[in-house]
């Protein structure tokens, strides 16, 4: 009954190849010189297989049935064993790792489709490789030789899989007040003691190893996150014996039910220094950055999968005739999705899986050039956009693909509300999306405090430049008129805005916490509404050239004139809502809010 997911190839290749021109890029990137298109498209298409053949049949089934929790033994949901050994014989958790280790050396991009098709196909299951990959990244670019000796190529293979251990429970978005212990050992090794929740991948049985990445305090630590160490914590020891750490529960969650959220407890645990001591927030910035672009591409999996059976179903369910007449005069009622109220739900879920496909690829060029380019400049304009886009990316995407998600469950009506259409699910399912790896406030806080207004405006800028070279180029192309001109205000207006908030914030530093969260939803929809005037540009360019399917190019043009026309207006009631300022918000006493 539930609907048949289907890897979106074309728009991918769309994204890829006539948008970001992907081959050319890695044409310039010496590391990556070697990546064509058939390359690409090759590794596409056989982790669309795996995604539609072994991972989504078992979606439903793993919501279902759950992860078990018996004395400390923790049993993913039937199926899930078998598809991650596939996984794993298939290659892909090796996809973007460095070569020396056992990895493909690709460029990151490409891993990020697989992590797509993965997020929506089964989003429980991209969870167990998708912490691994953070594990990695934080060990190639913080370990010892040694370390990456030990850890990385079983890692790296998908012998072992990894984790990311920071909350505590009374220490979630503020690390600083971790309480985790390490005791320095007289072999150089650390004794790590204290409890950690919500652990995603804590323990499973789909691999033989887990390798904990850990945030722990040394005994002279200065308090804060100034004093924050990172370890290594394998679950077992290279040699074979049981380290000290244990899952103590598993947590019984709305959602992503077939991931096994932990409780971790460290007694005593065997631990190693993975970069200098009391710099441990730093290293894990690399996960976390890895994990918050992990997020957004969740954000966008979401609206792709509730968009697929939203759609599906408006074609086949009848309803009532069409306003306008019956389109389907031989049946007794005409397919809902000629109504006009079904066509805004449908548009408004293909605006923001396309939109924020686009967003979360052309993202992860900018780690491409980051890893692969000889030119410093290029590397350091490639690091400060994707410092400035990632929480913007991972907050707008999630809460866009929460939006798509419930869309889906409105066209779909009463059958929405029932679990075997597998749409109330993705709903369930994406709710997480807004919450970890830092909540969308967090997030907002991030990018209005320390991307923009720390930086006195300069990562923004560096954006609102690439808006207003495309607003330039096209000044005299009519048909772009209708992108070109509201973009152009909005980027204006960005700018007034920020100077505003900046400006009172100086005497009232609320003013921006009470500003954050619509800035960071205002500066959502106008990156989407550059990212969609490019489209639109590279279709009409296309359509001119007799390129390709102009069926296709034709309906990315109608799309973005809908994005244009029916979401980007959104921006003026953030705008008016920023205007409305702190006071509002502060006047009343914490006391007052009793009942």
């Amino acid at each position: 009954m539930a609907f048949q997911y289907k890897a979106p190839q074309r728009d991918m290749q769309f994204v890829m190849h006539d948008v970001l021109g992907l081959e050319n890029l890695y044409t310039g990137l010496p590391k990556f010189a070697d990546t064509n298109r058939e390359l690409i498209d090759s590794v596409v298409e056989a982790a669309a297989q795996f995604c539609e053949g072994e991972l989504a049949p078992i979606n439903r089934s793993g919501d279902e049935e759950g992860c078990t929790f018996n004395n400390g033994v923790v049993t993913t949901p039937k199926g899930f064993k078998e598809a991650y050994a596939k996984f794993v014989e298939l290659g892909f958790g090796s996809l973007s790792a460095e070569v020396e280790h056992g990895g493909q050396g690709l460029p990151p991009t490409v891993g990020i489709a697989l992590s797509e098709m993965m997020g929506t196909a089964n989003w429980s299951f991209g969870m167990y490789p998708g912490l691994s990959h953070g594990a990695i990244n934080t060990v190639e670019a913080h370990g010892t030789p040694e370390q990456k000796e030990i850890y990385l190529t079983k890692l790296i293979s998908g012998e072992w899989t990894g984790t990311m251990c920071l909350t505590e429970s009374h220490a979630g978005s503020d690390l600083g007040l971790i309480r985790t212990k390490a005791e320095p050992q007289a072999d150089g090794s650390y004794a790590i003691t204290g409890n950690k929740i919500f652990i995603s991948a804590g323990e499973h049985d789909l691999a033989g190893n887990i390798v904990h990445i850990v945030l722990a305090r040394l005994p002279d630590a200065p308090k804060g996150t100034k004093g924050i160490s990172l370890f290594i914590v394998p679950k077992f020891m290279p040699s074979g014996e049981r380290n000290g750490v244990a899952c103590g529960s598993i947590e019984h969650k709305m959602g992503i039910k077939a991931s096994a959220t932990c409780v971790m407890n460290f007694d005593g645990a065997i631990g190693f220094l993975i970069g200098p001591p009391n710099r441990g927030l730093n290293c894990m910035f690399t996960f976390m950055n890895t994990a918050r672009i992990g997020t957004a591409v969740q954000g966008l999996a979401a609206a792709e999968g509730s968009f697929q059976g939203a759609l599906e179903y408006a074609r086949d369910r009848l309803a009532m005739r069409a306003l306008t007449g019956p389109t389907n005069p031989e049946k007794e009622a005409d397919p809902i999705i000629v109504h006009p109220a079904v066509r805004q739900l449908l548009l408004t879920q293909k605006a923001f899986a396309e939109g924020g496909r686009l967003l979360c690829y052309w993202l992860s060029t900018q780690n491409d050039i980051i890893q692969g380019s000889t030119d410093e400049d290029a590397k350091k304009k490639a690091d400060e956009l994707l410092s400035f886009l990632t929480p913007i990316a991972k907050a707008f995407l999630t809460e866009t693909g929460y939006e798509a998600a419930n869309h889906g469950v409105q066209v779909y009506g009463g059958h929405g509300f029932i679990r075997e259409w597998g749409m109330e699910q993705i709903v369930r399912d994406t709710r997480i999306a807004l919450l970890y790896e830092g909540t969308t406030q967090i997030q907002a806080l991030d990018l209005l405090g320390r991307k923009v207004l720390q930086t006195q405006g300069a990562m923004l800028r560096n954006f609102t430049k690439l808006i207003h070279k495309l607003c330039e180029a096209e000044a005299g192309n009519a048909a772009m008129a209708e992108f070109t001109g509201p973009l152009a205000k909005l980027n204006k207006e960005w700018g007034d805005l920020t100077m505003k908030i900046g400006m009172k914030a100086m005497s009232n530093p609320n003013e921006a916490g009470a500003a954050a969260t619509d800035y960071m939803m205002y500066s959502g929809y106008v990156t989407l509404g550059y990212l969609w005037a490019w489209m639109a540009k590279v279709a009409q360019t296309k359509i001119a050239a007799g390129e390709g399917d102009a069926a296709f190019y034709e309906a990315k043009i109608k799309t973005a004139q809908f994005y244009f026309k029916k979401i980007l207006p959104r921006t003026q009631s953030h705008a008016d809502i920023i205007d409305g300022g702190a006071d509002v918000l502060m006047q009343m006493s914490a006391d007052a809010f009793a009942f």
